[in-house]
């Protein structure tokens, strides 16, 4: 009897572990790992506590807000780039993640192909850019860059409407992001 309780225990608190160890690279619709959508600025100390984050040295200098606030594991690996929003108590707006271990909870990561979003999201919207090709699926806040050096050559140079079914199933996935309002 006592065997079996200290198996459960070994298991329960291997579970344990493996669980917070994956929802560390989760993204769900309001956070990405720890972080959430209603984490303030001032709370990121204490979010990434495990981590290294990194503002514009200069503009806090000035007095003025960073633009830009990234995050790296200890060890060097960028793993997100997040963009505040400009309210009194200022969240994050926007977030660049940068690492492929993060996996949102329909299983698309920075590995994953453009036939794996349709598949999984299905697509809202695709809006044509000059280098890119932006990806919005339906009822999330992720979007999703494919270069055009990913699309058949004839479209690569166009600046008009590009339609999904012109993107090839294979297409990378150049940066993932999530929008937050």
């Amino acid at each position: 009897m006592k065997k079996i309780i200290v198996t459960l225990a070994i298991g329960g608190v291997l579970c344990a572990s493996c669980s917070e160890k994956n929802s560390k690279f989760l993204i769900g619709e309001g956070s990405i790992g720890t972080l959430t959508k209603k984490t303030a600025i001032s709370e990121l100390e204490t979010v990434f506590a495990q981590d290294s984050i990194v503002r514009d040295s200069a503009r806090i200098k000035l007095g003025a807000n960073s633009k830009k606030i990234e995050i790296y594991e200890k060890g060097g690996a960028h793993l997100l780039t997040l963009t505040p929003n400009t309210d009194s108590i200022p969240t994050i707006e926007n977030v660049r993640v940068l690492d492929s271990r993060y996996v949102s909870d329909r299983g698309i990561s920075l590995n994953s192909t453009f036939e794996e979003v349709q598949t999984k999201y299905g697509i809202k919207k695709i809006v044509t850019t000059l280098n890119s090709i932006v990806v919005f699926p339906k009822s999330s806040n992720l979007y999703f860059t494919i270069d055009k050096e990913e699309l058949p050559s004839n479209l690569r140079y166009t600046t008009s409407n590009i339609e999904s079914v012109q993107i090839p199933a294979t297409a990378k996935i150049k940066y993932l992001m999530i929008g937050w309002e």
